[in-house]
C-alpha cells in the first residue's frame, strides 16, 4: 500500500516540473514582445516627434483649416439661335446669420436689436411668435403669470415644460402687446428668422430690396454683429418676360434647395441639399449644363475666409428657338383661341398648339401651346406649351401618308389604283363614308380630297378581308401590327428623342375588331402626341428620315469677351429610315401637294404662293364632359401638317386644336381655328425669314 502512494507522489512532482518550465518559456516570450513593441513605440515617437516633427505640425495646422464653405455660383446664360439672351442671371444682395458656436439668447436678443435698427424690413410675423418674443424679453413677468400651484404641478410632472410656456402665452394680454416699440417689434421678427428651421442653416434675413446703405452697414460691422454677414446671390432674369417661359423652366430658390420630389435624383448625382437646381423642362434637361461650379473657402484659424476655389458661372447654352419668332406665335395663338372660344358650338374647346421646325435638322424654331379659361367674366389665356409633349389627340386624316405607305409596300394598294369612293357597310355597325361623295380616284387624289373610304379598302386587303356590303368583315389581326410599325417608323405612336423629360406616348388602343383597324387607318383609333405629328410631317418632306427634333443647338464655355468658347455643337440625328420605296414617297409627296393646290383640302391652310405640300385631319374625339369618370361626349378635333416649298423642304408646320366643336352642332357651325392659326403662323414665318 505505501509503495503505491510512492509511485502516485513520484509522478505528480514529475508533471509539477514540467508545467513550471512550459509557464517560465511562455513568460520569457511575452517578455521579448513586450519589449519588442515597446521599441516599436518609442522608435515611431522618435520618428513623429524629432525626425518628422515639422511635418505634422504643419499637417495639424493644415487640418485645423479645413472646414470649407462653398456658395451657389450663377447658372450659364441661354440665347436663342440668334444670340439674343433669353434668360440671364442677376445680382441679389442677401444679408444672412449663420449662428457661431457659444452664442446665448441673451446674445442673439441683442443682436436682433442691433441688426433691426440697421434695416428696413417689411414686418411679418405672427402674434403668437411675437408673443414668444415678449417672454424672452420679459422672463420675470412671465413667470410671474405662473401660479404658485402650476409651479408645483411642474415640479411634481404633472405639467409639462412646453404646458407653461403656452400659459405663459395665453395670458399675455393686448395691453401689454401693445407696449412693444416698434423697434421691439422688428427685433421680434429678425430674431423669429435667426431661428428659422434649422440651428446650422444659414438664415435669410433680407434678401429683396436689399440698398446699398444696407449691405455696406451690414458688411461694415460683421465683426461686432456676431454671425451677420451679407453675400451676393442670384435670380434668373428673362429679357422677353413670359415668351417661351414653361419651357424653359424654373430653377430652385436657395432657401427652398433640392425639391424633395427631386431629393434621390439631385443626391444620388453629388448635389447637397440645400443647392439651387433646375427643377422643370429645359433647366432640369441641361442642369449639368447651366449649373456653376462652387466657390470653395477654407475657414481659418482666425475665422477669416481663404478662397480655394473662385468658381465659375455655368455654362451657356445656345437653342434652336428664333424668340422673335416665337414670341409672334404666341401673340397669334393668344388672339386665335379667344376668338374661336366665342364661336358657337365651342363649349368643349380650350386649348391650340402650333409648332415651327425645320424638316431637315429636326430643329425646332418655334412651339406653343395656349389654353383659354372663361373666368370672373372675361377670357383668360394661360400657357400651354408643354402640352406638344404631353398631351395627345384623336390625329385623323393627317395620318393618310404614313397609311398609303402601308398599303405600297404591303402590296394592299397600287401606285395609280383607282377606286370608288362609295360608303363601307359591315354588319351590325353604322356605314363607314368620306367627308362627301367623291367619285372614282387614285391614289394621289385619295389623299388630296381626303377620302376615308379608299384607306378602308387598302385596309381591308392588308388585313387579307373580303368584303361585302352588311355582312361580316374578318381580318387578320396581324395588320394592326403591321400598320403601327410603320406608322412608328415615321415617329407615331414612340417617343419623339426630343431633348424635353416627361414625354409621353399617347394611346395604344387593345380591341382588334375589324372596324377598328379601319378606323386606325384614318387617324381615328390612336391618339398621338403634336410632337409625333411634328416628327411625322418632317419624315414626309426628308423622303423618309426620322430626325430626332431637338432644341439645343450649342454650349459654349463663358468667357469675358463673351460665347467664344464651343464645347460643343449639335449635329441632326436620323432615328430610322422608313422601310418604302422612293417612287412610293414620291407618290405621297404629289398627293400631299395635291392637298394645298386650289382643288385640295389644304389651300385655305398656307398661301399658295408659298408651294406648300400638307395634309388636313379632322378626328371625332370623345371626353368626359362632367368629370363623373364616364367618356359622354363626341367631338371634333382638327390638325394640320404641311412644310414649305415641296420641291425643296426647309420648314414645316404642325397646328393641332382638339375638341373645336362637339358633333351635334358639325353641320351648321364649324370651328375655322386651326385655318385661321395656320395661315397667320406660316405668313409670319415667311414674313420675317424672306
Amino acid at each position: 500500500m505505501k509503495k503505491y502512494h510512492k509511485k502516485i507522489y513520484n509522478v505528480s512532482t514529475f508533471k509539477s516540473k514540467e508545467i513550471k518550465e512550459t509557464v517560465e518559456k511562455r513568460y520569457n516570450i511575452l517578455i521579448v514582445l513586450i519589449l519588442i513593441v515597446a521599441l516599436l513605440l518609442m522608435g515611431s515617437l522618435f520618428i513623429v516627434q524629432v525626425l518628422k516633427h515639422g511635418f505634422y505640425l504643419n499637417r495639424v495646422d493644415q487640418l485645423s483649416q479645413s472646414i470649407v464653405l462653398s456658395t451657389s455660383t450663377p447658372r450659364g446664360r441661354i440665347y436663342d439661335r440668334n444670340g439674343k439672351v433669353i434668360v440671364d442671371n442677376e445680382a441679389v444682395k442677401v444679408i444672412y446669420y449663420k449662428k457661431p458656436q457659444g452664442v446665448t439668447q441673451i446674445e442673439e436678443i441683442a443682436l436682433a436689436y442691433k441688426v433691426a435698427s440697421l434695416l428696413d424690413l417689411e414686418y411679418d410675423l405672427s402674434e403668437k411668435n411675437l408673443k414668444r418674443f415678449w417672454v424672452k424679453i420679459n422672463s420675470d413677468l412671465a413667470n410671474n403669470k405662473i401660479t404658485k400651484e402650476e409651479w408645483k404641478q411642474y415640479d411634481e410632472r404633472k405639467l409639462t415644460l412646453s404646458d407653461i410656456e403656452e400659459l405663459k402665452l395665453e395670458r399675455i394680454t393686448k395691453d401689454e402687446l401693445n407696449k412693444l416699440s416698434s423697434l421691439d417689434r422688428m427685433a421680434a421678427y429678425v430674431y423669429y428668422l435667426m431661428n428659422l428651421g434649422y440651428s446650422y442653416d444659414e438664415k435669410v434675413i433680407k434678401k429683396d430690396n436689399v440698398t446699398d446703405k444696407e449691405f455696406a452697414l451690414i458688411a461694415e460691422n460683421a465683426n461686432v454683429l456676431n454671425g451677420f454677414d451679407v453675400r451676393l446671390d442670384w435670380k434668373r432674369v428673362y429679357p422677353y418676360g413670359n415668351t417661351f417661359g414653361a419651357i424653359l423652366g424654373d430653377v430652385s430658390s436657395s432657401e427652398m434647395g433640392i425639391p424633395y420630389e427631386l431629393k434621390d435624383y439631385y443626391l444620388n448625382l453629388g448635389y447637397n441639399l440645400n443647392d439651387r437646381v433646375g427643377i422643370s423642362y429645359l433647366e432640369l434637361q441641361y442642369e449639368s449644363v447651366l449649373k456653376g461650379s462652387k466657390t470653395v473657402y477654407r475657414v481659418l484659424k482666425d475665422g477669416t475666409y481663404e478662397v480655394i476655389d473662385p468658381g465659375k458661372r455655368g455654362n451657356d447654352i445656345v437653342l434652336t428657338i428664333d424668340i422673335e419668332l416665337q414670341k409672334e406665335i404666341e401673340k397669334i395663338l393668344e388672339e386665335e383661341v379667344v376668338k374661336a372660344k366665342r364661336e358657337v358650338n365651342t363649349k368643349y374647346y380650350d386649348h391650340s398648339f402650333a409648332i415651327i421646325s425645320d424638316p431637315n435638322t429636326g430643329e425646332i424654331l418655334a412651339m406653343a401651346g395656349k389654353q383659354v379659361v372663361y373666368k370672373n367674366g372675361k377670357y383668360e389665356v394661360y400657357d400651354y406649351t408643354p402640352g406638344i409633349i404631353t398631351t395627345s389627340v384623336t390625329a385623323g386624316s393627317i395620318v393618310k401618308g404614313a397609311s398609303h405607305t402601308v398599303g405600297y409596300m404591303t402590296g394592299a394598294l397600287k401606285m395609280g389604283e383607282r377606286r370608288s369612293d362609295e360608303c363601307i357597310k359591315i354588319a351590325s355597325t353604322p356605314a363607314k363614308c368620306s367627308w362627301t361623295a367623291i367619285g372614282t380616284i387614285d391614289d394621289v387624289q385619295a389623299l388630296m380630297y381626303s377620302s376615308n373610304v379608299y384607306q378602308f379598302k387598302t385596309a381591308i386587303n392588308v388585313g387579307k378581308g373580303v368584303y361585302r356590303y352588311n355582312q361580316p368583315l374578318e381580318i387578320d389581326t396581324e395588320a394592326f401590327d403591321i400598320y403601327r410599325k410603320t406608322f412608328n417608323e415615321y415617329g407615331l405612336g414612340v417617343l419623339t428623342g426630343i431633348d424635353l423629360p416627361n414625354e409621353s406616348l399617347g394611346y395604344m388602343g387593345t380591341s382588334l375588331q375589324a372596324g377598328h383597324l379601319l378606323d386606325f387607318s384614318i387617324g381615328q383609333y390612336d391618339t398621338y402626341t403634336p410632337i409625333q405629328l411634328v416628327q411625322y410631317i418632317n419624315t414626309i418632306a426628308s423622303g423618309g428620315m426620322r430626325l430626332k427634333p431637338y432644341l439645343l443647338k450649342a454650349i459654349y464655355s463663358p468667357t469675358k469677351d463673351g460665347l467664344t468658347d464651343v464645347l460643343y455643337m449639335n449635329e441632326p440625328t436620323i432615328l430610322n429610315k422608313v422601310n418604302i420605296n422612293d417612287e412610293y414617297m414620291e407618290r405621297i409627296h404629289k398627293g400631299f401637294e395635291a392637298v394645298m393646290s386650289e382643288a385640295g383640302t389644304g389651300t385655305p391652310y398656307v398661301d399658295i404662293k408659298y408651294k406648300a405640300a400638307g395634309k388636313t385631319g379632322t378626328s371625332e374625339s370623345f371626353l368626359d364632359s362632367d368629370g363623373d369618370g364616364i367618356v359622354d361626349k363626341e367631338t371634333i378635333s382638327n390638325t394640320f401638317g404641311a412644310y414649305a416649298p415641296y420641291d425643296n423642304p426647309r420648314v414645316s408646320f404642325v397646328v393641332v386644336s382638339p375638341d373645336v366643336y362637339y358633333k351635334e352642332g358639325y353641320s351648321t357651325t364649324r370651328s375655322l381655328v386651326n385655318r385661321r392659326i395656320s395661315y397667320r403662323i406660316s405668313q409670319k414665318y415667311f414674313e420675317i425669314y424672306k
